[in-house]
């Protein structure tokens, strides 16, 4: 029985001494690959890259800005930041700096989103957003603010947000029923409204032929209308009848 007993405590020893062992070794193997990011501040974009490939990790340079302390051409950012303990292959993204603010930041407001884009391409800058935003009294599709605002200074990025007036909106309307009703009674209707008559075709053309004789004659009755009753339409539709005489 003691016997018994200590081949199941040697065993138990053994699965810890085991598992202690391959914990080890798996914390040796993933901090063995870790690295530590180094400073790319102020480096020239090679140097910056050289440095980062050196240590296993990749740089991804993504923005521009404008710094009065780094000079152009050189990293004046990174994530994530030096000394930072990553795996190898990891990607550090850095900005590149554009040196002093020089390009003058235009008046926007006014304009239409393409001439804004134009101004602001011919001075190095571009648009980073644009939104919208209904407001009566203002031309659709023109500028109505920008950020920054004109003949900024201190600006950090050389990129401008704009909010436009939305744009008009086309006119819809719920295809009324015109089933039932004369055709002379219909069509000043329609022309009210915008709307334009299109074919007309006799029920006894069942065969699908269209006329262009448009009778506005008293007995003249809509039997089927295309777009049908309920359907939205936009303004200015061409309506089609069947009509009986």
């Amino acid at each position: 029985m003691r016997r018994a007993l200590r081949f199941v405590l040697l065993g138990l020893v053994l699965l810890l001494v085991m598992m202690f062992s391959a914990l080890t070794a798996m914390r040796f193997a993933i901090h063995g690959r870790e690295v530590k990011v180094p400073n790319l501040v102020g480096r020239t974009i090679a140097d910056a890259e050289e440095a980062a490939n050196a240590q296993g990790l990749i740089l991804m340079v993504e923005n521009k800005f404008y710094s009065d302390k780094i000079a152009a051409g050189h990293i004046v950012s990174q994530y994530p930041a030096p000394g930072s303990q990553v795996r190898r292959g990891w990607r550090v993204r850095g900005a590149e700096s554009m040196g002093p603010q020089k390009a003058e930041i235009p008046n926007l407001i006014g304009q239409s989103t393409r001439a804004a884009e134009i101004n602001a391409s011919r001075r190095g800058l571009e648009l980073a957003s644009v939104s919208v935003a209904k407001l009566e009294g203002v031309p659709p599709g023109q500028v109505i603010a920008q950020n920054p605002p004109p003949q900024a200074s201190g600006v950090i990025s050389p990129k401008i947000s704009l909010l436009m007036a939305a744009p008009e909106e086309d006119e819809f309307f719920v295809m009324p029923s015109f089933i039932g009703k004369h055709l002379a009674e219909v069509a000043p209707k329609l022309e009210e409204a915008g709307m334009k008559l299109g074919n007309l075709t006799e029920a006894a053309s069942a065969d699908g032929a269209e006329t262009k004789s448009k009778i506005f004659g008293e007995g003249t009755i809509i039997l089927k209308q295309t777009p049908p009753p309920g359907q939205r339409i936009p303004a200015g539709a061409t309506i089609n009848f069947v009509i009986s005489r």
